[in-house]
């Protein structure tokens, strides 16, 4: 089900992509972006990007990528979409475990989520569940699509090795 995210994979997923990033309630990328810059975003950028697939359709995502160079390149961050349609029936659990095991054999030691809206509660609570706690507050630094300026949370993990 688990599997490196293609180009076509990614022109499927772009519906999903494109509707999540118009919300402007879980991503900070701008919501007119193009697939194209999307796609570079997503998929050239970081080091490996992977789906989940289900019957041929593409129900949810994640990229793997270095946090920072140089002394701190052990750490990495992921960041995760699920299809609406899916969520709730564990794709982002299945997901974040995965990446954590791809992370350990890239050689990272920790797992880093920069900004992690307050109000993705959801997501706050499975990141817990699955180990990472919350490492910081930054006040007022999301533009929430419904609520205004909302809170963001830096969430951390020493991973197993």
């Amino acid at each position: 089900m688990i599997r490196e995210m293609t180009r076509s994979d990614f022109e499927s997923f772009w519906p999903t992509f494109s509707a999540v990033i118009q919300a402007q309630e879980t991503y900070a990328f701008d919501a007119d972006m193009t697939l194209e810059q999307a796609y570079h975003l997503w998929c050239e950028l970081p080091l490996k990007t992977y789906v989940w697939e289900e019957q041929g359709v593409i129900l949810g995502s994640y990229y793997i990528k270095a946090n920072a160079m140089g002394p701190s390149r052990h750490i990495c961050n992921c960041g995760y979409m699920v299809a609406e349609a899916a969520r709730g029936r564990g794709i982002a659990r299945a997901l974040c475990e995965h990446s954590q095991r791809v992370a350990v054999e890239l050689g990272f030691k920790a797992m880093q989520f920069n900004s992690v809206v307050s109000t993705n509660t959801q997501a706050v609570q499975l990141w817990k569940a699955l180990g990472f706690n919350i490492i910081g507050t930054i006040p007022d630094a999301y533009q929430h699509g419904q609520l205004g300026y909302v809170d963001c949370y830096i969430m951390y993990k020493w991973l197993d090795t």
